[in-house]
């Protein structure tokens, strides 16, 4: 029988057991959130005249979880609906539904008899069958399980979400030593498909793989800060994007998990450790500690390593001084190799530069890497089975662009491991084998693939599934059929061809345009059809901000005119050619970006996916089809025989507010929501299968025998509907949330949705909508305040209100 899982139990409604249920409702899993009863009333609830009986006040920790939910930033939910599929309860009275479940997830506090007794309780109510994990961040898996039945051992196992549940990548699967292999397998490939997560094997060891090395790495971060005199800002602005990791980097990581849980979790290890060398690695520091006694612990608390204040500038973040425990105001790094590695043109680059500098930055860049790149090898067969586990555990988990082997290859392996040995340090058996079978990286590239050194002195193929699609690989293997400056195309395989934006930001620029209408050639005579999509940060954030302005300031209005002519030419190419197109946007897809999406036939979004046309923000109004397509998609939801406009002006109303407000999904479901995709667009869970599924339904739409669409007209709600709309604009005026400028903009947002100067009723083309849409842009574009508010985006990547 093949094993689903229907329905689920989180026990547990703190931070990370809400999250989960949460991110459970987002796929679509109705999910039971139960927590212990409150042993005394609140003042509230006395005040009501409750008891510790009522069902309220027994439900008060999960109702409090789930209601936390829509008030959590970042959103914790795709759309706030799907919170009617989490249903509260209590330990005393509900724990007779954990029968009925097919997954129960204990996320209770981190304590062996706490969960001990928990798993005593569940047990008296599961059915023979059921899974049931442990979301426990480092208390053994094998511990947890003594004193259960078989069958509940058979079905145990971790399950370590990273916080916050819907956005970290990161899911380590941990079985015990009784754990049935069928039941890992299940989950790892439920955690990929269901889930969207990437899962990763662990073995039941302090901490896993990803605490375990991201902890060593921040206290030996720690250590050479106290070592070498830094501040925690200078540490900083060495440990971020200029090494691969997050914008967080060390200190301000420390702040956003919290030192009370940081602290925790390096005693984790430090207690459970044999080896007094790690012990003393993991020793929490005292002036940690003294942080730890003052509530100095973070963001939850207001202030940690840094601290926000107000200054006569504003708003001003101060670091904390760690030898005075005085904040003081933040200061820039000043080092050379830091500022030649800022300059250096890939990520190897940048950490060869700091890693053999000469200054202290570098001594310290140096220190630490040394350090986390001996652990990890040292520890890799302790924790996991191969390198491979290492690296994604701690690409996914802590944000890390390249993982602790692909660091090691990155500034070489041989060169690094030669000055080690002359500082004196041992080198783990892993890289001796390495270097002794002639071998100079970790990994090495193959014909159709990689393969990753293991034990034994072999490469092993890393598998990549079918449902992960790489496009450098692709353009690698031969597949790149046209390029330019700012766009490629693709060979996916299977008469599926792939436009890829490749432009700085992947911004649209005239090159994009021209790849675009080679791409619809190209296609209708040698493919299937078409996935427009790419692996950058982002889809695509809109036009060439910069080149819009410089022709603007230039007063070049016939190239500007162009600009957009060749944009709807492309369009028109895509839009209408014989073969079917499909999108696949994620991340930021913004003005312009919204647009290429509305180029396609249909769309395939990855779940983390902020659509917006925010045009506004920068003076303008969709310029490239926007407003015509979200005025024609709001006219498909009239009631077929609606008059023009009563029955249709609530619905141009609603595309005209998401436009005017520059409104921005919060996620491929919300933005359905918000009218930017349709009802019959799909959402891919995990992104990493984005191109495939993109790839699917193209050919999927091809089986079909595709047809492409016909030109559209509608009746317009015409001047009786500007009016109201213009009413509405005034309403906004007048309540001082819009400028002069905004209302400008607007406006003309209003004219162009209301199809212009024609009576109610009169039906229009899309063209003679995109010739008003034009037209409207070009007239805010001439004006002096859109052009400051370009280059106000431009230079302090923020809105200018004036």
């Amino acid at each position: 029988m093949e094993r689903k899982i229907r329905k689920a139990a989180v026990l547990g409604s703190g931070v990370m057991g809400a999250g989960i249920a949460a991110h459970l409702a987002n796929v679509g899993i109705p999910t039971y959130l139960l927590d212990i009863v409150p042993r005394e009333l609140t003042a509230e609830e006395s005040k009501k005249g409750l008891t510790l009986t009522d069902t309220a006040v027994k439900n008060r920790f999960a109702q409090a979880g789930k209601d936390r939910l829509l008030k959590d930033k970042p959103a914790p939910l795709y759309d706030k609906r799907n919170l009617d599929l989490i249903t509260v309860g209590n330990f005393d009275d509900h724990l007779s539904v954990l029968s009925g479940v097919d997954w129960i997830i204990e996320v209770v506090v981190e304590n062996l008899e706490v969960k001990k007794s928990v798993f005593a309780s569940v047990e008296a109510h599961r059915k023979p069958g059921t899974i049931i994990s442990s979301n426990t961040s480092g208390v053994s898996i094998n511990e947890m399980a003594e004193g259960r039945s078989d069958d509940f051992r058979k079905h145990f196992l971790g399950t370590h979400f990273f916080n916050p549940p819907r956005y970290l990548k990161l899911l380590e699967i941990i079985p015990g030593d009784d754990t049935d292999p069928a039941v890992v397998d299940f989950m790892m490939n439920f955690g990929e498909y269901v889930l969207g997560k990437g899962t990763v094997l662990c073995k039941d060891t302090p901490n896993f793989i990803a605490n375990r090395i991201g902890t060593y790495g921040l206290q030996v971060s720690i250590h050479e800060l106290v070592r070498l005199g830094l501040g925690v800002d200078e540490v900083d602005a060495l440990t971020g994007p200029v090494i691969g990791r997050p914008k967080s980097a060390t200190f301000r990581t420390l702040d956003v998990v919290g030192l009370d849980t940081y602290v925790h979790v390096a005693n984790n290890v430090k207690n459970k450790s044999q080896d007094e060398q790690e012990k003393a690695v993991f020793e929490v520091p005292p002036f940690v500690m003294q942080m730890v006694e003052k509530r100095w612990i973070g963001q939850k608390a207001g202030q940690g390593f840094f601290k926000q204040v107000k200054s006569a500038q504003g708003k001003e973040i101060q670091a904390l001084d760690i030898n005075t425990l005085e904040y003081r105001p933040s200061v820039k790094a000043k080092f050379p190799s830091l500022d030649a590695a800022k300059t250096a043109k890939s990520l190897p680059e940048k950490l060869k530069t700091l890693a053999y500098g000469k200054d202290k930055g570098s001594e310290f860049v140096w220190n630490v890497f040394k350090k986390v790149l001996l652990y990890s090898a040292e520890k890799t067969h302790e924790i996991t089975d191969d390198i491979v586990a290492v690296d994604q555990a701690m690409k996914w988990g802590f944000g890390w662009e390249l993982g602790p082997f692909e660091t090691w290859d990155a500034i070489g392996v041989e060169k690094s491991v030669a000055r080690m040995r002359e500082e004196g340090e041992t080198i783990p058996a892993l890289v001796e084998e390495l270097l002794a079978s002639g071998k100079t990286s970790f990994y090495q590239k193959k014909e159709g693939g990689v393969a990753a050194f293991s034990i034994g002195g072999v490469y092993k193929d890393v598998e990549e599934k079918k449902e992960k699609i790489n496009l450098a690989a692709l353009k690698e293997q031969g597949k790149l059929i046209r390029k330019n400056a700012g766009a490629a195309l693709i060979d996916l395989g299977d008469g599926v061809a792939c436009l890829e934006f490749t432009s700085p930001n992947n911004a649209l620029g005239l090159d994009v345009l021209q790849m675009a209408n080679i791409a619809a050639e190209e296609v209708q005579k040698n493919f299937l059809g078409l996935v427009i999509g790419n692996q950058g940060k982002n889809f695509c954030v809109g036009m060439n901000l910069a080149m819009a302005l410089m022709e603007a300031q230039d007063e070049n209005w016939l190239e500007l005119d162009m600009l957009l002519t060749n944009f709807h030419k492309a369009a028109r190419a895509l839009r209408y050619m014989h073969r079917p197109v499909v999108a696949a946007p994620f991340a930021m897809t913004l003005g312009g970006g919204v647009e290429v999406v509305y180029l396609a036939d249909r769309v395939q979004a990855s779940a983390e996916t902020y659509l917006g046309l925010v045009e506004v923000g920068v003076g303008l109004l969709p310029g490239g089809g926007g407003t015509k397509e979200m005025l024609f998609r709001a006219m498909e939801n009239v009631p077929e025989g609606g008059s023009v406009p009563v029955d249709s002006f609530a619905f141009v109303a609603k595309a005209f507010e998401t436009i005017a407000m520059a409104k921005v999904s919060t996620s491929g479901q919300d933005a359905i929501n918000l009218g930017y995709l349709r009802s019959t667009d799909r959402v891919s869970v995990n992104p990493d299968h984005l191109l495939y599924d993109a790839k699917q339904l193209v050919l999927a739409m091809d089986k079909e025998g595709y047809t492409p669409p016909a030109p559209r007209k509608i009746r317009v709600i015409g001047e009786t509907g500007y009016a109201n709309l213009r009413q509405n604009v005034y309403a906004m005026k007048k309540s001082g949330y819009i400028t002069d400028h905004d209302e400008l903009i607007v406006s003309k947002i209003a004219y162009v949705m209301s199809g212009g100067n024609v009576p109610a009723g009169t039906e229009v083309t899309e063209e003679y909508i995109l010739e008003l849409e034009k037209q409207a842009f070009l007239e805010l574009i001439k004006t002096h305040k859109s052009q400051q508010r370009m280059q106000h985006m431009l230079t302090k990547n923020k809105p200018l209100r004036n």
